[in-house]
């Protein structure tokens, strides 16, 4: 909210309109008074809320997928993976010609 346009909005209707008789004395300055001891709103408390609310989202799935890659692989895969590492990374070893 932009408080000094709505100042200046107030106080032009305020000056179009005559004060009547039922309107207490010093009313437009308790309610300007009102409206500067509003809180202002902390964007940054936002983004952190926001930051600190997806940080546990994705700490969960991660937590979620990990058991789930423990839970699916059997006992024997994880040597069937060693080698299948082991013969991914020396596969341009293995047929190159080693003569430099």
């Amino acid at each position: 909210m932009n408080l000094s346009a709505l100042r200046e909005k107030l106080v032009a209707v305020a000056r179009s309109n005559p004060p009547g008789d039922k309107v207490p004395y010093s009313f437009e300055k308790r309610v300007m008074a009102n409206l500067a001891s509003l809180p202002r709103v902390d964007e940054w408390a936002w983004w952190g809320r926001a930051l600190w609310r997806a940080a546990a989202v994705c700490a969960g799935v991660t937590l979620l997928l990990s058991a789930w890659c423990f839970i699916a692989l059997p006992g024997h895969a994880a040597a069937d993976s060693a080698v299948n590492l082991e013969d991914t990374v020396f596969s341009s070893v293995n047929g190159a010609d080693l003569t430099w």
